[in-house]
């Protein structure tokens, strides 16, 4: 098993076993209690009022369900979803290629949208507003604007970076969701209900030690459950307890907090490399061999969340769980007790 299991399993494109163990609604989806029942409210009121839903950006961690609440959306309106992502749409004639194509009432997802670029963004803002497309014909003086008018559509847009997303197309958004971690009980429900799929007998004990150990993303949840069930089919007789789910995560050197090798490096850079911090994102990457990006979206929030590490206006620190999680004596001012870090005494 690769070091970086998680972002592995967060950033791969989805396959066909990932979309198998999809809720098909939002009655089968567990947690987002919140954003469930705002979803809820605006596509009953679309309903009420024969009108198209409005709007949508979905934010938070890869791995939390964003896609398959888009399709969610897409299914409960009756409509057809027309997925693409920030990066595909590399001009504008991309853009106005999927805009043309929609129906009334169709919900285009944009995954990553925060990665579009600025000019293309420029051609989204009359499509959100007045469903309409500004299409510019020739250049220089010759140039002239032809406007094409467009069926009333939904756009659910997704992102893992909500703060790169400029101010003129948040605001276009009528409502914002943001997804967080979901709790141990919330994943062993996901975990029981794809065990239920795939015909794996799980016992409540084995469910919630993958769960325990999932850093609180379905994604991660799901994947470990296929690796658990091949390792219950072949060293144990097929039924997933506490302790064969134990072995298997072991195996795969996954630890009773659900770190696996890269959290552990990073930490270990962090406190033997520099003292414990603070220090620059670019030079931690660097010296854990992994993409700054990846590292900020992917490691740190769980990190984070976890009391381990936090980030400071000079750089990251090692927060004393993490001297405890490898067994080093912590330091007195571990944690950043130091105010000018910018943290509390």
């Amino acid at each position: 098993m690769p070091e970086n299991y998680y972002t592995e399993t967060t950033e791969a494109p989805e396959t066909d076993f990932d979309i198998s163990l999809r809720p098909p609604e939002l009655t089968e989806f567990f947690g987002q209690e919140k954003v469930k029942e705002r979803i809820s409210l605006m596509i009953e009121a679309a309903k009420q009022r024969e009108d198209v839903l409005a709007h949508i950006l979905l934010s938070g961690p890869p791995g939390l369900g964003k896609t398959t609440l888009a399709h969610i959306i897409a299914s409960a309106t009756g409509s057809q979803l027309h997925s693409t992502s920030g990066p595909q749409i590399e001009k504008a004639g991309d853009l106005a290629g999927i805009l043309t194509n929609l129906k009334r009432g169709d919900v285009l997802f944009i995954d990553e949208i925060h990665r579009l670029h600025p000019a293309i963004e420029e051609y989204l803002y009359p499509a959100m507003e007045d469903y309409r497309l500004d299409i510019i014909i020739d250049q220089g003086p010759n140039a002239r604007t032809i406007e094409l008018s467009l069926p009333r559509f939904t756009l659910v847009g997704a992102t893992t970076r909500a703060g790169m997303l400029t101010a003129p197309l948040r605001s276009r958004f009528t409502m914002t969701n943001r997804l967080d971690y979901y709790t141990a009980e919330e994943l062993t429900n996901i975990v029981s209900r794809s065990a239920s799929l795939l015909k794996v007998e799980i016992q409540s004990e084995g469910a919630l030690e993958i769960a325990s150990r999932s850093r609180g993303t379905p994604r991660v949840a799901n994947s470990l459950l296929r690796w658990v069930r091949d390792f219950a089919q072949v060293k144990a007789d097929g039924i997933i307890t506490q302790e064969v789910a134990d072995g298997a995560l072991k195996m795969i050197d996954i630890d009773d907090d659900g770190l696996d090798e890269m959290d552990k490096r990073i930490l270990e850079a962090l406190i033997y490399k520099f003292d414990g911090g603070p220090v620059g994102l670019n030079s931690l990457a660097v010296a854990v061999g992994e993409d700054s990006s990846t590292i900020e979206e992917v490691y740190e929030p769980y990190l984070v969340m976890q009391g381990m590490l936090t980030r400071t206006p000079r750089g990251r620190v090692a927060m004393k769980r993490s001297y405890e999680k490898l067994g080093i004596a912590a330091p007195n001012n571990a944690g950043g007790t130091d105010p000018e870090l910018g943290l509390d005494a």
